[in-house]
């Protein structure tokens, strides 16, 4: 064989070899490893993996002058970029020491082995260097240096002298032509691959959110039969696979696709395969219609893929993806449902976390209930008692605004009300406070258009008026003014309390939001929780004030659909 006859062929062995590698990495057991010794199996994995490939290297140019040509370096090389020294290493072992054992009396066995086992190792040191260690460039470098030293072994080593000047004479422009630009292909080979399983887990990920997205206002109500048939309608339209199901531990919550005709909502679980998951909690993914385990005659389904749905550490249910002859499952869609079963189970540990935050909100309101000031009673009674004697009938309006006052502080302050409910409570507060400071107190309510019946928290804008004129405008001798206002912007219900009292400094507005109930403004604090809570942290009081230039709360509340408290 001649030098050229040997190159070429060593370049035709070299693209089968490449071929093989990538089918491998995208369509064998590796295409779901990570390309990265993270973990010990992962490390020994890479190590048999590239090691095999090397040794696949030695049998591409077939025996020549009583040796071997090959494109061993190519793979360990690789690994060694690959994997680092450990994995470089131990595939430049596993590749060399297969050489040696296939030829343990061959002249050049012990320095191919030796070279071999020295470039898989030089590979991975010099991997631990480099910024970004998987590039062509460093691969080439190395596969280049790596062979000519592969030849210099040879010459050192191999004797007879004569026949290893002769064998070098042959071999080395091939073997360091093809492992040069092998190496380098060989990496940029996994590049692609990398890429391409960064777009498609990419892609997954963009699946399993926008599902997420579109579900996740259906299953923070709990999993019922309403909303598993959204939640089941969505992934159906979004994945376009056969069918899909959810159950409760017992029975079928929904069923969208094919087999409706005897997969039906209601009825009690049918398949074995959903019945075992139930059991063990373990996802499944089944590919013939007996591990399915439909007893219906004429059943589509061929394939499934079952994961469990669990809240608080208990199995609630099971999300369930089918395919047909027509309409397969792969595991990718597998993946996929594994995916969204964990995001549902989060969604329906929320709505534990969601119904404790509504009784905290109703705790929070009794609370402030509680907070009726003795004083505020007795100021009252007594300033009613006066009227009594001068002017009988504002005591008769006064006593039904102190009526109309204490029921909705009493009865009405568990749920939502519409605005206009609110200010009326407001209105009742007002007037007995104005009988009692006189002229001392004024007051303004400014509601805009859209806005009396927006439902808004009960209890909400009376305690922020209390706070304006009790430690507002009481400590001032000529009193002063408080004014409600209210109006629609931007899809929100937009409220200011204001008054022109003696404020206060930045640094007590905050502690005010985050009192614990001292006594002393409460209901602020109180409120701002109950806003947070309800509608969430962007939506908590904004306090303005300056000492001697009054203070203003505002509050943004966004229209929706907010059941009264049973």
């Amino acid at each position: 064989m001649t030098t050229l006859e040997l190159l070429v062929t060593l370049v035709e062995r070299f693209g089968l070899m490449l071929t093989a590698a990538f089918v491998i990495m995208t369509l064998g057991a590796a295409r779901d490893v990570d390309l990265r010794p993270t973990t010990r199996r992962n490390t020994v994995f890479l190590i048999l993996l590239f090691g095999a490939m090397g040794i696949l290297g030695t049998y591409t140019g077939g025996p020549v002058q009583a040796s071997v040509a090959n494109l061993r370096a190519m793979s360990v090389i690789t690994a060694g970029l690959v994997g680092g020294p450990v994995v470089g290493a131990g595939a430049g072992f596993i590749a060399g020491l297969h050489r040696n054992l296939i030829d343990l009396s061959g002249f050049s066995a012990l320095p191919c082995g030796l070279a071999t086992f020295l470039e898989g190792t030089v590979a991975g040191l010099v991997a631990l260097r480099l910024r970004e260690p998987l590039n062509w460039k460093p691969a080439a470098a190395l596969a280049f240096a790596g062979e000519s030293f592969h030849m210099l072994l040879v010459l050192a080593l191999a004797r007879p002298w004569a026949d290893a000047v002769s064998l070098v004479q042959l071999i080395a422009m091939p073997m360091i032509i093809v492992n040069t630009i092998g190496a380098a292909l060989f990496v940029q080979t996994l590049i692609i691959v990398s890429h391409y399983r960064e777009k498609h887990e990419s892609s997954q990920a963009q699946q399993i959110l926008a599902i997420a997205g579109q579900t996740v206002g259906h299953l923070r109500l709990g999993l019922s039969a309403e909303t598993a048939e959204a939640a089941a309608r969505i992934i159906f339209e979004r994945m376009r696979v056969a069918a899909v199901a959810v159950t409760d531990t017992s029975r079928v919550l929904a069923h969208v696709g094919e087999g409706d005709d005897h997969h039906l909502p209601g009825q009690r679980i049918m398949t074995s395969a959903t019945r075992a998951v139930l059991e063990t909690g373990v996802p499944a993914f089944v590919r013939d219609a007996s591990a399915i385990g439909c007893g219906t005659p004429g059943c589509p389904f061929r394939s499934g893929a079952i994961v469990p749905l669990r809240k608080g550490g208990a199995i609630v249910g099971t999300l369930k993806l089918y395919g047909t002859k027509g309409n397969g499952l792969d595991a990718v869609r597998y993946e996929v449902a594994k995916g969204l079963a964990d995001l549902f189970s989060t969604q329906l540990e929320l709505e534990d976390i969601q119904i404790k935050e509504r009784l905290l909100a109703r705790e929070e309101i009794r609370r402030l209930q509680a907070q009726i000031n003795p004083h505020f009673l007795f100021n009252a009674l007594n300033t009613i008692a006066s009227f009594c004697r001068t002017n009988s009938g504002r005591a008769r309006e006064l006593l039904q605004d102190l009526a109309i006052f204490l029921r909705r502080n009493l009865h009405g302050g568990d749920g939502f009300i519409p605005l206009s409910q609110e200010l009326d409570q407001v209105r009742s507060y007002l007037a007995i406070e104005q009988a009692r400071f006189g002229e001392r107190i004024h007051a303004t309510l400014d509601v805009g258009d859209g806005c009396h019946d927006w439902p808004v928290p009960a209890l909400l804008i009376q305690p922020l008026v209390e706070n304006g004129i009790k430690h507002g405008l009481a400590g001032r001798e000529e009193g002063g003014m408080v004014s409600v206002r209210a109006a629609v912007r931007d899809g929100e219900l937009h409220v200011t309390v204001e008054d022109d009292g003696v404020g206060m400094s930045a640094l007590k507005a905050r502690a005010l939001l985050e009192s614990e109930g001292d006594g002393r403004c409460i209901g602020v604090a109180n409120c701002n929780r109950r806003l947070r809570q309800i509608y969430g942290a962007q939506f908590g009081l904004q306090i303005g004030s300056r000492p001697g230039g009054g203070t203003l709360v505002a509050m943004r509340i966004p229209r929706q659909s907010l059941p009264a408290a049973a």
